[in-house]
């Protein structure tokens, strides 16, 4: 397999040169656990179709099921051979994703953003791009979801909460009317946050813990109610 093909892929071409589905492109960035569960939620969305999976460990080129497997190096290249190519990073870790957007340095328009069809998404909530809602899901009315967030399977996001860029709501979390999730944040499994409380950016939730007060940005709380246990440095 060599990089011609490839090229001719992400044109929109078999490798044959005839044209193949008129699903739009997309190259998935991240091929660990969370990057095989975005497939899956690409796939049950049949609005695009994967036509190359990027990650590090990837040093050649390689096709699978007809899905290629290259070098995250390769992504702006595959991007530039057809403006309709999306990008969608599928890496669970919150500095690694935010890494990996400057890293690549792509416009916000060249990413896609999923929505699982069984995820239950306002029409009046917003969801920014590169951003993942899986199944299960419900972002309610006037929730502003940032760029590279994950709302993971059955999490909740109610009425007028903010998730800030590169934020992982894990699934089963609740974030009551009124939340603010700063850049970064990480919402453990199961974990709530009642009505109107300021969580920071890059704070870390411990699962099934309760927030009923808000926390400063780079803090670790855990437990019911939570409590801070770590301060660090805010630098993702």
């Amino acid at each position: 397999m060599d990089e011609s093909q490839l090229l001719s892929a992400a044109a929109g071409s078999n490798a044959d040169g005839r044209s193949s589905s008129r699903l739009a492109p997309l190259i998935i960035v991240g091929d660990g656990g969370h990057g095989r569960v975005v497939a899956d939620n690409v796939r049950a969305l049949e609005s695009f179709r994967i036509i190359a999976v990027a990650d590090d460990r990837f040093t050649n080129i390689a096709c699978r099921d007809g899905v290629f497997h290259v070098h995250p190096g390769m992504v702006r290249e595959l991007v530039e051979a057809d403006h309709n190519t999306k990008v969608l990073i599928a890496i669970g870790d919150n500095r690694i994703r935010s890494s990996m957007v400057q890293r690549l340095g792509l416009p916000p328009e060249r990413y896609a953003s999923i929505v699982h069809p069984a995820a239950c998404v306002s029409k009046h909530a917003y969801i920014g791009p590169g951003s993942v809602v899986m199944a299960g899901a419900v972002v309610n009315h006037g929730a502003c979801i940032g760029a590279h967030v994950i709302i993971n399977s059955g999490a909740v996001v109610e009425h007028d909460a903010e998730v800030g860029w590169f934020a992982h709501i894990s699934p089963n979390s609740t974030l009551a009317g009124n939340v603010a999730a700063g850049e970064g944040a990480h919402i453990g499994i199961g974990a709530s946050v009642i009505p109107s409380v300021r969580i920071g950016a890059w704070c870390v939730v411990g699962a099934g813990a309760a927030v009923i007060r808000d926390l400063p940005a780079g803090a670790t709380a855990v437990g019911v109610p939570a409590k801070v246990i770590k301060q660090r440095d805010i630098i993702p």
